[in-house]
């Protein structure tokens, strides 16, 4: 497979320095936090095969970094239309997909989703495609908590975990009910 370059942009949050990856048709491919570079670069391993994917660096801001910007301050529907190409399985896709559909402020369980994607019986598959997500807050993998409503692993850490459900409630004037 000929190698994939992609755009690297390094941008600042209320949750740490994160790593934005579009393509040349500005699709995200990733978002991580800088503290969590060497994940990303294992999911784009996983997904693409060693050493296929290159990336440069570069201070253009694009759409996306200039829609995380409007999230973090408020406006939450700012990156619901971001386009997005992770690559998975087509089962992490499906579930991925599902994610988006999460309005924010909401949560919902792995179970849950599960049974939205017809397979009731797959809440840890789920729960692994989750964990493999590549774009966080966009495919907001966050929203997911477990079935007894406690908050459960994240990818970037539970710190920011909760911070984005307390952000997100707070924006929308919700009471934030997860606990753990």
């Amino acid at each position: 497979m000929p190698n994939q370059m992609f755009s690297l942009e390094r941008i600042d949050t209320a949750t740490g320095p994160m790593l934005l990856v579009t393509d040349d048709q500005q699709r995200l491919r990733a978002l991580d936090w800088d503290d969590h570079e060497a994940r990303m670069h294992q999911l784009f391993q996983r997904s693409y095969g060693p050493g296929v994917v290159s990336l440069r660096e570069t201070p253009a801001r694009s759409a996306a970094a200039l829609a995380l910007a409007a999230y973090f301050a408020g406006d939450l529907e700012a990156v619901a239309g971001l386009p997005t190409a992770a690559r998975g399985t087509v089962f992490q896709e499906a579930v991925w997909a599902a994610l988006r559909q999460i309005p924010a402020g909401e949560t919902l369980s792995y179970g849950a989703l599960a049974a939205r994607l017809g397979q009731p019986t797959a809440a840890r598959a789920v729960g692994m495609a989750n964990g493999a997500n590549p774009i966080a807050i966009v495919v907001p993998c966050h929203r997911v908590i477990g079935a007894n409503a406690a908050l459960t692993g994240y990818g970037g850490g539970m710190e920011r975990k909760r911070w984005l459900l307390e952000h997100e409630s707070r924006a929308l004037r919700l009471p934030f009910a997860a606990q753990g």
